[in-house]
């Protein structure tokens, strides 16, 4: 019956191979019942009317047994090794098995319209999201995962990392255009107030300079006027002038102000003309071409993306823990924002769907030619033995229904025989 292939390769031993063994005893047993009561009832000395009909139905239910013993046997191998010929049925045709397998699975379970109508009855994403949000699931994932990226880390050439992010960073860079990303930005933090704030910290930071700064404000000026100018008439226009200039600023930083009201004013023009001025775009993409082109900005972004490749080792070899917590809670997240997003989860599950139909039909051929290939590729009695496992049991309930069918019939036989010959 081919050798136990679980006990060979250390496995937990397969359940099926246990029932198949208890439906073959059991198959077997009866075929030995019916041996005895056969051969009971035909020594027997006594003279009971039922005796014969026993011995009749023993004796049938025997042939049964050995005819689908027989025919059960043969599928497989050949009874008790005799070269009986169509035996070995399963061994002498595994070619002719392993084409008409790939061509059964590409032809119908491949095609297009059957795996699209199956696709289409599975929410592939929910069932995911569904199972990460398992707090077992997602720990498992999420250790896993740290315990591995430090290893991929390692095996990744030195540098890789760096050139990878940096060519998607380029990439990014250059794929977006840099005056209305620069106006949407801007015109957040005015909205938000937070370039407001910045404006008072500009305005309150001017009059402070001018205040720090006005001994050398009026050297300067006195270098520039007149030498027969008294010098108490410089410092008095200094004075006055930076005295003016600060409390001016200081007026500033009430947003009623006119002056205040028209920077602002300038400010949202400018941002308006950020989002929509050609020229303004067209100046900004040279900018943002001139400062990816530039070696010392090439230079300093090597230099960081090396401190961070650095940095990214350590880290993950030195806190698993970390990694492990924070890709953990980057899962749940996901499988919750997934799950309360339904025409996110339904627009992925299309793309699942699209990129499978893409994948999937159009190679059905080699994928029906594959399976050929693996099954021509097993060894004999692997076939034999899977094929066995996986109908082994329902063939010996035939044994079994062969035995207690032919010993009905065989009964029934002799019970109108004796009825024709008791008529004559």
């Amino acid at each position: 019956m081919g050798f136990d292939r679980d006990h060979l390769e250390g496995a937990a031993p397969d359940p099926r191979r246990r029932e198949l063994s208890r439906m073959r005893a059991a198959a077997t047993a009866l075929l030995l019942l019916m041996t005895a009561l056969f051969a009971a009832t035909s020594v027997s000395l006594s003279e009971a009317p039922w005796i014969p009909y026993l011995r009749a139905f023993a004796e049938a239910g025997m042939v049964g047994a050995c005819a689908d013993w027989f025919a059960v046997v043969a599928l497989f191998r050949r009874p008790l090794g005799m070269p009986i010929p169509h035996t070995g049925i399963v061994p002498a045709n595994k070619d002719r098995i392993a084409e008409a397998l790939g061509r059964f699975i590409s032809n119908n379970f491949l095609t297009r319209q059957t795996v699209n109508r199956k696709l289409l009855q599975i929410d592939m994403t929910g069932v995911a999201a569904k199972w990460v949000t398992d707090p077992e699931n997602s720990g498992k994932i999420a250790a896993f995962c740290s315990r591995a990226l430090p290893e991929l880390v390692k095996i990744v050439p030195e540098g890789r990392i760096r050139e990878i992010v940096d060519e998607l960073a380029r990439r990014g860079a250059q794929s977006v255009p840099i005056a209305p990303l620069s106006a949407h930005l801007l015109e957040t933090l005015w909205a938000r107030g937070e370039a407001q704030g910045l404006l008072d910290r500009a305005i309150v930071y001017a009059a402070e300079a001018l205040s720090r700064n006005k001994a050398r404000i009026e050297k300067r000026l006195a270098k520039k006027s007149p030498r027969w100018l008294p010098k108490w008439i410089d410092a008095m226009l200094v004075d006055r002038v930076m005295t003016g200039l600060v409390g001016t600023l200081s007026n500033m930083r009430n947003p009623a102000h006119p002056w205040r009201k028209e920077l602002q004013g300038a400010i949202e023009q400018v941002i308006a003309s950020l989002a929509t001025d050609p020229a303004l775009a067209a100046q900004g993409e040279e900018l943002k071409a001139r400062v990816l082109a530039d070696p010392v900005f090439q230079r300093q972004a090597e230099l960081m993306w090396e401190k961070i490749e650095r940095r990214l080792v350590a880290d993950l070899s030195t806190r698993g823990d970390d990694v492990a917590k924070a890709i953990d809670a980057a899962l749940l997240g996901l499988a919750n924002w997934l799950l309360s997003d339904p025409e996110l989860t339904a627009a992925l599950n299309r793309r699942i769907r699209l990129a499978a139909l893409r994948a999937l039909p159009p190679r059905r051929a080699e994928i029906g030619a594959y399976i050929a290939e693996v099954v021509r590729r097993w060894n004999t009695d692997t076939l034999v033995d899977k094929l066995e496992l996986s109908v082994g049991c329902d063939l010996q309930f035939i044994r079994i229904n062969g035995t207690l069918v032919g010993g009905v019939i065989g009964l029934l036989i002799f019970a109108v025989g004796k009825w024709i010959e008791n008529s004559r």
